[in-house]
């Protein structure tokens, strides 16, 4: 039988290279080794963010470590709320306060996430007793993260798109997180798609500021979580999902590499390859994930470490399905580690048993305890459907 091979995608992200699968780690040194050669010639430019380098890489390689995942645990206050009218949950900041003492607080939490990113209202709050969050998580043992832009705002001229806005100011709103004990960020991007969107004005604006918030990032010495996120919602197929998430991935990985971004120091957090919400045809849990890796493979280069994807909207075991799919059929293949940076998919049932009630606090952080054990288990390709639920 002849030996299998795949392409990636090396150097200045544009050369590609036919090499054995099974030489993964030959494509990441040849990678370094042409960079670093092309910039002993003058050919590039070092960036320069001198011994914030290792430090980088370190951080990005511990997220990524152990089968575990992110927790994001960074909704904005009216996102946060409008979860808590659902459930008659009074919309107050002592009421977020006391949902996410909840779950930092949930013992063994750390055997499942490295880390988890919070909002600015969160970084600020503590436990009744005055212990802050932030202290909490990093003696739990999780890295403490930090969503960092001010949300998606329409795109003049763009017509049912969205530009994300924060980088003003950014600069010394990363040297302040840090102080505060942070090490790496999160900077989301939303990309709809419909009748003649997303067009390319706006992946590509969305591209350029995901690729400058990184650079920042990387200058204050945090790891940057870069996630574009092509929307579920929709009547489109995966295969018309695949092809726009292809599309928005090269062009932010050629962002990064114009801003001088290094790719071992971030990690990527994206949608998986699904047919939009109201599409008629809904794929198997394989086809998914076939899709999904494969789209990847033709956008993603080697050197990043890990892939995290975010639930959008899924449900908890659908998530947890799909990326334990994945894990199964290509974690041995992949140049990069597939995981989970999930929020609602983790926190949901949880939610949905404390509805505000302290009484009810110990039965759901046991349900988030669970949850996140599950997609630590599809993290192994060992995630079971069959048993969602709480023994």
């Amino acid at each position: 039988m002849g030996r299998m091979f795949r392409r990636f995608r090396i150097g200045n992200g544009k050369t590609e290279r036919k090499v054995p699968a099974s030489s993964v780690e030959l494509v990441k040194s040849f990678n370094n080794t042409l960079l670093n050669k092309l910039q002993k010639k003058g050919f590039l430019m070092q960036n320069d963010f001198g011994t914030n380098l290792q430090k980088l890489i370190n951080t990005a390689k511990t997220l990524a470590a152990g089968d575990k995942g992110l927790l994001a645990l960074d909704e904005s206050i009216s996102t946060c709320n409008k979860r808590f009218a659902k459930y008659g949950i009074p919309q107050t900041e002592e009421f977020r306060r006391a949902w996410r003492e909840l779950i930092v607080t949930t013992s063994g939490l750390s055997e499942s996430i490295s880390g988890a990113i919070l909002f600015d209202e969160t970084i600020h709050q503590k436990k009744k007793d005055g212990t802050p969050f932030i202290t909490i998580i990093i003696n739990s043992g999780i890295i403490p993260g930090i969503k960092v832009d001010i949300g998606a705002k329409e795109m003049a001229g763009h017509p049912g798109e969205k530009i994300t806005e924060g980088l003003d100011g950014l600069r010394a709103r990363l040297a302040e997180y840090s102080q505060m004990g942070v090490r790496f960020a999160k900077w989301r991007s939303v990309i709809a798609m419909g009748d003649g969107i997303p067009s390319w004005g706006c992946i590509n604006a969305n591209a350029h500021a995901l690729a400058r918030y990184a650079a920042l990032c990387q200058e204050a010495g945090l790891v940057p979580v870069v996630e574009p996120e092509v929307l579920m919602g929709g009547v489109h197929t995966m295969e018309q999902c695949g092809e726009v998430t292809a599309k928005v991935l090269r062009t932010v990985f050629d962002q990064l590499y114009i801003q001088r971004v290094m790719l071992e120091g971030m990690i990527l957090k994206t949608n998986m390859v699904l047919p939009g919400l109201t599409c008629p045809k809904q794929e198997t849990v394989n086809d998914v994930a076939d899709a999904t890796v494969q789209c990847l493979l033709q956008a993603v280069p080697a050197a990043v470490p890990a892939i995290t994807f975010l639930s959008g909207g899924q449900s908890a075991s659908f998530a947890s399905d799909r990326l334990n799919a994945m894990n199964i059929r290509f974690k041995s293949r992949a140049p990069w580690a597939l995981s989970f940076s999930f929020g609602r998919a983790i926190q949901q049932p949880a939610l949905d048993i404390w509805q505000g009630r302290e009484a009810n606090v110990s039965v759901a952080q046991q349900a988030l305890y669970h949850r996140a054990k599950c997609n630590r288990d599809a993290r192994r390709g060992k995630y079971d459907s069959e048993i969602e639920r709480v023994s």
